[in-house]
């Protein structure tokens, strides 16, 4: 059985940062691709940032060049940098993991609290 653990979030005022943490412990696993959500009051769960195994990222469109996506393997942890925060960025973050154990499967964090205010 595969957990992620977040951690990072809280209160920021408008234009400020937060870094995102996310780790994954268990054994007999590895990780594809590793991502993160938020969802507002409301609305959606939207995907924010993706980065594949190899490396690769994409963002939501909004949020191009304030944020960040990075992962450190040996740690088993995705990362998310968070630049110039705006309110409208307040939301819960989940990051979602792809993990292969036998087949393939995706998990969730517990989510984490971001809030901005203005």
């Amino acid at each position: 059985q595969v957990q992620l653990v977040e951690s990072g979030g809280g209160l920021v005022q408008a234009g400020g940062s937060l870094r995102l943490s996310c780790a994954a412990s268990g054994s007999g696993f590895s990780i594809n691709a590793m991502a993160w959500y938020r969802q507002a009051p409301g609305k959606q769960r939207e995907l924010v940032a993706v980065i594949s195994s190899a490396g690769r990222t994409n963002y939501e469109d909004s949020v191009k060049g304030r944020f960040t996506i990075s992962r450190d393997n040996a740690k088993n942890t995705v990362y998310l940098q968070m630049n110039t925060l705006k309110p409208e960025d307040t939301a819960v973050y989940y990051c979602n993991v792809e993990v292969k154990m036998g087949s393939l499967r995706f998990v969730w964090g517990q989510g984490t609290q971001v809030t901005v205010s203005s």
